[in-house]
Parts: C-alpha cells; sequence; structure tokens
C-alpha cells in the first residue's frame, strides 16, 4: 500500500517547500542534486512520499539547513508521519484511497460533512454500516464485509474517543432517514442512535428536508477536515463509486465552506432536526 499523507507528511513537505523556493530552486534541479527520481520532490512536498533520515540529511545540506532547531523539528515530523497507524492490520481490505481518508480524519480537529443519500459515516451502526457495505461491495465475502465493519467502528472510536474528540458537524438529507437499509428494526436502531449522538457536545447533526427544495448540495455528498496546527492544510474530499477526490487549493476550500453554510442555512436546526429524526422513528414501528 502507498503511503499515505498523515497531517505530518504534509506539514512537512509544506516547511520543505518553503526552503526550496527560498533558494529559488526547482524541484528538478533539488531531484537531480539529491540523485532523485524526478516525481519525488514533488510527492514529498505534497505529503504522498515520506522522507528517510538519511534522506532527509541530504535535504537538509542542499537547503543550507543548519539551525539545530529547525533540524529537529524537521526530522520530528518526518518520523511522525512514518509511524505505524491503527488500520495498518486493515491494509488487505481497505483500499489505498480509503486509507489515504482515513490517515487525515485520524488527525483532524472538525469534520464538516454532507451526505445526500447515507446516514453520515461516522454515526453509522455495526448493522447499518454491513448492510450499506454489502450492497456497495456485493462482490465481497463475509470476511472482507466484517473487517470494513471494523475499520468503521475504529474509525469512530478514533474520532470521538480521544483526549480531544472530534468536532463534527453533520447534515443528513431527509432521504437517508427514510430510506429502508436493511429493515425497519436496522433503521429504528440506527435512527434512534443517531438522537442519542446528537446530544454530545462534540456533535452538531441537522437534516436538510425534503421541503426545502432545491439547496446547494445537490451536486452531492462532500467533508471538510479541519486541521487545528496550519488552516492550510485543511482539505475536501468528495466520493465516487471507483475514486476519490482530495481539493486542497484554497479556492476549493472556500467555495464548499460557503456550500456547507447555505446547506446549514436551509436545514432543520438541531432541535427540529431531533424531532423529524422521532418522527421518521414512530413511522417505522
Amino acid at each position: 500500500m502507498p503511503a499515505t499523507p498523515t497531517v505530518h507528511r504534509r506539514m512537512l513537505g509544506a516547511e520543505l517547500r518553503k526552503l526550496r523556493e527560498a533558494l529559488g530552486m526547482t524541484a528538478d534541479e533539488v531531484a537531480d542534486r539529491l540523485g532523485w527520481h524526478q516525481t519525488k520532490v514533488s510527492r514529498v512536498e505534497n505529503g504522498r512520499s515520506g522522507v528517510r533520515a538519511h534522506d532527509l540529511e541530504a535535504v537538509f545540506e542542499v537547503y543550507q539547513v543548519t539551525e539545530p532547531a529547525v533540524r529537529a523539528a524537521l526530522s520530528g515530523l518526518a518520523h511522525q508521519g512514518r509511524r505505524r497507524m491503527w488500520w495498518t492490520p486493515y491494509a488487505d481490505v481497505i483500499a489505498p484511497r480509503y486509507s489515504s481518508y482515513i490517515a487525515l480524519e485520524a488527525e483532524a480537529s472538525a469534520m464538516l460533512s454532507f451526505r445526500d443519500a447515507l446516514i453520515p459515516g461516522l454515526l453509522q451502526t455495526p448493522e447499518y454500516t454491513r448492510a450499506v457495505t454489502r450492497a456497495l461491495q456485493s462482490d465481497a465475502s463475509p470476511d472482507t464485509v466484517d473487517a470494513l465493519v471494523n475499520v468503521r467502528l475504529a474509525r469512530q472510536n478514533a474520532a470521538f474517543r480521544r483526549s480531544e474528540p472530534l468536532k463534527f458537524h453533520a447534515v443528513a438529507d431527509e432521504a437517508a432517514l427514510r430510506r429502508v437499509v436493511d429493515s425497519p428494526r436496522t433503521m429504528i436502531d440506527q435512527l434512534q442512535y443517531l438522537l442519542e449522538a446528537s446530544e454530545a457536545s462534540h456533535v452538531t447533526l441537522q437534516v436538510l428536508p425534503f421541503a426545502a427544495g432545491a439547496h446547494a448540495g445537490l451536486m452531492g455528498s462532500f467533508v471538510i477536515l479541519r486541521f487545528p496546527v496550519q488552516s492550510e492544510l485543511d482539505v475536501v474530499y468528495t466520493e465516487s463509486y471507483t475514486s476519490n477526490t482530495q481539493l486542497e487549493r484554497k479556492t476549493d476550500l472556500v467555495t464548499y465552506s460557503r456550500m456547507f453554510e447555505e446547506i446549514c442555512a436551509a436545514a432543520l436546526d438541531t432541535a427540529m432536526s431531533r424531532d423529524l429524526i422521532a418522527d421518521v422513528v414512530r413511522d417505522l414501528q
């Protein structure tokens, strides 16, 4: 599995890019000096590749980094970017694009999520996740489905049971509440879990009702991940059946942040959202 872009790796890449640009060097020039493949510099600067200790020492020489504190800080980021993650044992069942997303989610401080067809992943019950996984991966073996359900549960634990829980603001379309996944019993349990989860101080849950009509999220689901150290590390994730798109340009972040604000404005407030969820539960009983 290729290296995943952790926040530490992306921070290191951003700092190395600044050093290179301060010297007026191109990526090709640096690659030539270091004896690297031409694409390696850009992969490192984008957080797609880690840097080994001996390579980093060579970079320090080329970039004329002599200050001990700076060298120590960059070496620390490189070490953190190579550390073993909790999802490593699942490498044989999760796609690289999923691993990449998990790596960023694990270090995000806040997430803004709009889902138009499904319950947000971090708020799904195991039974709901299992049914959705079987539907989306009909050729997966039972063991693979079990492993993917375990990954989802581990993601929830990693997000909400750490010392500073992820601040999660989710907007779910009413269609996701009313679509009966697996069985009415599964949906009742799922919706009751939503009601419980929405009471947590780190979770904000809104429902976008059918009555809202046309809205800013009609093009589909997306997630905005925000990070505590540097705002320029924030990313937008969009997902399709075969690929994920990671958007990092400031213009994209501004656009999707505005879209999320508009969706929230069109959605019910948290109290009315819980009332609607409770109504759907009663309809299913």
